[in-house]
């Protein structure tokens, strides 16, 4: 499973012309779901992005998690992210799970996200939608964080 994680301002994902989830200060997490991945990739992944400290303290380092500033979670489906690029142009997806076994390792990964982050404190996008995803990136600050050595 893959996480990149963008520390936001703001971001929101619309469906349709209709916005779908929201937040402010806080992740946006875009959640790639990888051919072997289980329960416990999800639950891994969910308690790491919970406490990654990537928001400023008072001195201004980098030493604080979601939790801690009691920001938002906006998750997006994203198998893209395991597109192979390594031969021709056209990225392959075929490291992708497959929607029957990625979704609901997608949902696992919310429902453990509002356990670990509150329940009111996490939107998400929907599963297998075109979606219009917005975001003002705060540093700009992405990481990556994965389940299972690549």
């Amino acid at each position: 499973m893959r996480a990149l994680i963008q520390r936001v301002k703001r971001s929101s994902v619309t469906i349709n012309g209709q916005v779908h989830g929201s937040i402010e200060k806080g992740l946006l997490v875009l959640l790639g779901v990888k051919q072997g991945d289980g329960e416990q990739d999800a639950l891994y992944v969910a308690e790491k992005c919970a406490a990654l400290r990537i928001f400023d303290d008072s001195e201004g380092k980098m030493n604080l998690s979601v939790r801690d500033v009691e920001g938002e979670v906006l998750v997006v489906s994203q198998f893209t992210l395991y597109g192979d690029t390594r031969r021709g142009n056209r990225p392959s997806y075929s490291d992708a799970a497959p929607p029957e076994i990625a979704e609901p390792l997608y949902e696992k990964y919310i429902s453990e996200m509002k356990r670990l982050v509150g329940n009111q404190k996490v939107q998400s996008g929907m599963f297998r939608a075109m979606m219009d995803v917005e975001l003002v990136n705060d540093g700009p600050v992405t990481v990556m964080i994965e389940s299972k050595d690549s």
